[in-house]
């Protein structure tokens, strides 16, 4: 059985959502504010191709942006459940002109999945070696973004090396991760760890005991064979 170093393991996700169609970006190859976590250039254009027909304006989409930034000081739980109710329902922005009646944002196109596809509105993005600088400089393995938010954060470890197991990238994440970079966490969906024989997924607020493998990418799929199976359905 092949293992992977933390390196190696970081070049396979890569591949392996670049296959899916995500769009993929080294994270230093992104010119931005480090203490961003927001891709604001992603952001921007979903706004503008998903409301094209409602001729939304730059103000309009300024003013969405700020609404998904504005948060209250009640700590990342709190803030992560505001900002996905935001992401799953959406919300009401006034117009520019006030004769228009409000327009209602959702910031992920629900009614189409396909990522990237040409006409689509949805921007699927997987960027690794992300630099954020919050209440200290830290850089995760992996970020999926959609539409520019950091939905997803993964975090590698090497299968090989002794006395470290997938459950120290828990730790990292739910720990490290969480107290010295909590904002991005604000959009979190779900982190993933995995040191590419053993693949898990769950809640950045879940004991690890509730971390699983993503053993099918549709319900209907049969389980795969073999110790990699969860690495290849996971981004899928």
């Amino acid at each position: 059985m092949a293992y992977f170093n933390e390196a190696q393991l970081e070049q396979v996700f890569v591949e392996l959502f670049k296959k899916e169609h995500y769009d993929y970006v080294h994270g230093e190859n992104i010119l931005r504010d480090t203490r961003d976590v927001i891709l604001y250039d992603d952001l921007r254009l979903y706004l503008q191709k998903k409301y094209e027909a409602d001729h939304i304006t730059e103000d309009e989409i300024n003013r969405a942006i700020a609404r998904l930034e504005t948060s209250d000081d009640g700590g990342v739980y709190a803030q992560n459940v505001e900002a996905l109710r935001l992401l799953q329902k959406g919300f009401s922005l006034k117009r520019t002109n006030p004769k228009l009646p409000n327009l209602h944002i959702y910031p992920i196109d629900y009614t189409e999945v396909e990522k990237n596809a040409l006409g689509k509105n949805n921007l699927f993005r997987f960027v690794n070696q992300f630099a954020i600088d919050d209440e200290h400089h830290r850089i995760p393995d992996g970020i999926v973004f959609v539409n520019g938010l950091p939905l997803v954060v993964l975090e590698f470890k090497n299968a090989i090396k002794q006395n470290t197991t997938i459950e120290n990238a828990y730790k990292q994440l739910t720990n490290r991760y969480r107290r010295d970079i909590p904002k991005l966490f604000r959009y979190n969906a779900f982190v993933v760890i995995s040191d590419g024989v053993n693949n898990k997924v769950g809640s950045l607020f879940a004991p690890y005991e509730f971390f699983y493998g993503w053993h099918k990418a549709d319900a209907t799929d049969s389980v795969l064979d073999g110790a990699f199976d969860s690495m290849f359905t996971m981004p899928a």
